[in-house]
């Protein structure tokens, strides 16, 4: 039997506030894109000198606005910490298996990476915010270096997750979530080191663009995938 959503039916229903709990966390994984492309986008459009095709969006949390893209990282990675902790609760009720484990602990490290990122401002450069020389930071800051490591970490345990979580759906007889999760780690990983190499060319900023929104995709279609599976009533602990 399955519910209205399509989610299987099994346990006790003394047991259903765990499913709710777990499903409620997973739904932050389908908020968490939206809302900071949305968050971001919106700055990216009004605030003056920003040009999307020269600029990552972690810039915009240098000038008198820049609490806005803080809180967008902040807020961001504390949603998807949340959906990660939802994934590991689904996939432990739907049996465990490869990848179980550590596939959502690699995602809540996405997330502390992103709230990271949020503490540590980037250092202005190429011209943002306006009256910044063209170009690489004129000065280091500690507050630029945290913000390139922990992000850049935080970047690599998505990389690192998306593909355990491929290996699970193998396993699991679901090659589209498998074949999805994997080439979301590999796309990414290869968006992330052409930002990384320090270049400002369009095609490799757009390419990261492309890269964040692919990455938030997966995350929505995954959780999306583990809400529905994830039985409405699950047995008493």
């Amino acid at each position: 039997m399955t519910g209205p959503s399509g989610s299987p039916l099994v346990g006790r229903g003394d047991a259903d506030r765990h499913a709710a709990v777990t499903r409620s966390l997973l739904g932050y994984g389908v908020l968490a894109g939206p809302f900071y492309l949305v968050v971001g986008l919106a700055q990216a459009l009004t605030r003056d000198g920003y040009d999307l095709a020269r600029h990552d969006l972690s810039l915009l949390a240098n000038g008198p606005w820049g609490w806005i893209q803080t809180a967008n990282l902040v807020v961001t990675g504390l949603m998807t910490i949340a959906a990660a902790v939802g994934m590991g609760r689904a996939l432990r009720t739907l049996g465990g298996g490869p990848g179980t484990v550590w596939g959502p602990r690699l995602v809540a490290g996405y997330g502390l990476g992103l709230v990271g990122a949020g503490v540590f401002v980037a250092d202005p450069m190429n011209g943002f915010p306006p009256g910044i020389p063209d170009g690489p930071p004129t000065v280091v800051t500690v507050g630029g270096i945290g913000h390139l490591v922990l992000g850049g970490l935080g970047f690599l345990c998505l990389v690192a997750g998306a593909l355990l979580l491929g290996r699970h759906f193998a396993g699991q007889g679901r090659p589209g979530m498998a074949w999805f999760s994997r080439a979301t780690g590999v796309l990414f990983l290869v968006a992330f080191a052409g930002i990384a190499s320090g270049s400002s060319s369009p095609v490799v900023v757009l390419g990261f663009w492309a890269g964040v929104v692919l990455v938030w995709v997966w995350l929505a279609v995954t959780s999306v995938d583990l809400y529905r599976r994830t039985p409405l009533l699950t047995p008493a602990r």
